[in-house]
């Protein structure tokens, strides 16, 4: 009669990060930092090939795009409970990889239907490759140190998407000729990172979960793929999780439409200072993301979402608009202290983190089905910002942008009260609520 000896914790383990899944961390952080190359350029970059009268069109394009983020972040759990997550990171590559050839192509040509559908199109990539590994973290890493693991997933993604993206962008721009010929040339660059993120993953970790269905066997694929929705349908809990983890990081994809033009080019600090400061703000973001998941795990996930996510990101925004728009405008001790108005945004934004483990355990036997409604909240904030953007921005401009998603900050505050959490969860407060109750 054998018996299996546990492996013995690691280092990794300890910090919360699991051993067998170490080498898909690192792939995210790599694919994540090609998709975030073109992050804080893309729309005008977009102008400047279709023509400066084209802004409401790459308005729409961009939008779009956010739209197939938002359907491939609920497929990437859906897919990976029916097919394991290693699979359908091999599709999200595949689609990155493939229209984004096919999109720098239609950007060559300057043809609005080909970099339309093109655009749209690689917006699956990511989400499928990204989210389906955080949905191989919550199928492997334990309970007590779930929200960590989740906050180092979000340390990798937010350090490639926009962090060491935009970072990258700084220099290969300018060594590239600078101007619209350099941002070509770095999207060409960032297919190889994407590339290189891709094999890290699927050469470097091999843990059993990742390639087996991870949904009951005895569910249909139609039940599977549409059981985050229906889930959501009767469950209250899930559905007030998955609007305020939609509402979460949408200002961040709002300001990636917003404050280019106003940083550079209306505050007079130029596109190098625009990225840097991009890089500074989600390096903050970076720094406190894990931090985060730890205060979650010690004290109370809904908690720390609730004061430091919601109440805390609602400020930090706040100064992030206001700060560059009270100092002298190119001045460098303004550029400089609007730098700490990002951070405060960047740093608090971090408060979100446990909301990767607060869903799953909303419901604790539909965990997967949870999921697909959490990554598809996660995607689904590209294509909430954009369009606060694309409503707002028109009649209220900047500020009246700003104050929007302020307001959806408030909202979420009060959806908080409606999350509850398991009662070995170590907030006490959160055994029950308002939900429950009724």
């Amino acid at each position: 009669m054998s018996s299996t000896v546990p492996r013995p914790e690691t280092r990794l383990d300890r910090v919360g990060i699991p051993h067998s899944l170490r080498w898909g961390f690192l792939a995210v952080l790599i694919f994540m930092t090609g998709n975030g190359v073109e992050s804080n350029f893309i729309e005008p970059h977009m102008v400047h090939a279709l023509g400066d009268n084209t802004a409401n069109i790459v308005a729409v394009i961009i939008s779009m795009y956010s739209l197939a983020v938002l359907i491939g972040s609920y497929l990437s759990g859906a897919l990976s409970d029916l097919f394991g997550p290693r699979r359908i990171m091999l599709l999200g590559f595949i689609v990155w990889i493939v229209f984004e050839a096919l999109f720098l192509a239609s950007l060559s040509i300057a043809s609005v239907p080909l970099i339309f559908i093109t655009y749209f199109l690689r917006g699956f990539g990511y989400p499928l490759f990204a989210f389906s590994f955080l949905v191989w973290i919550n199928a492997v890493a334990p309970y007590s140190r779930n929200g960590t693991a989740v906050g180092w997933f979000y340390v990798m993604f937010t350090g490639g998407l926009p962090t060491l993206g935009s970072l990258i962008a700084v220099f290969t721009i300018p060594a590239f000729t600078g101007g619209y010929t350099g941002e070509t040339w770095s999207m060409v660059l960032s297919s190889f990172l994407v590339l290189a993120g891709f094999l890290v993953a699927w050469f470097g970790v091999h843990e059993p979960h990742g390639s087996r269905r991870l949904a009951p066997k005895e569910d249909s694929a139609s039940k599977v793929i549409f059981s985050g929705v229906l889930l959501t349908g009767r469950e209250p809990k899930i559905l007030m999780g998955f609007l305020i983890r939609l509402i979460n990081t949408a200002p961040q994809y709002g300001m990636f439409i917003v404050l280019p033009t106003v940083i550079a080019d209306q505050l007079g600090w130029g596109q190098s200072r625009w990225l840097t400061m991009t890089v500074v703000v989600y390096a903050s973001n970076i720094i406190v993301n894990a931090v985060f998941g730890y205060v979650g795990d010690k004290f109370g996930w809904v908690r720390t979402v609730r004061w430091f996510g919601i109440f805390g990101s609602s400020l930090g925004l706040l100064a992030w608009w206001y700060v560059p728009h009270l100092v002298p405008a190119g001045s460098d001790w303004g550029y400089y202290l609007s730098l700490v108005g990002g951070i405060s945004f960047g740093v608090l934004l971090a408060g979100f983190v446990p909301m990767g483990a607060i869903m799953p355990a909303q419901t604790p036997e539909h965990k997967g089905a949870a999921m697909a409604m959490y990554t598809t909240a996660a995607g689904g904030a590209a294509f909430l910002g954009s369009a606060v953007v694309a409503i707002v921005r028109p009649w209220g401009g900047g500020v009246g942008t700003v104050w929007a998603f302020v307001v959806l900050y408030g909202a979420a505050f009060v959806m908080s009260y409606f999350l509850a959490v398991p009662k070995n969860d170590p907030d006490p407060d959160l055994e029950t609520s308002p939900a429950d109750a009724t």
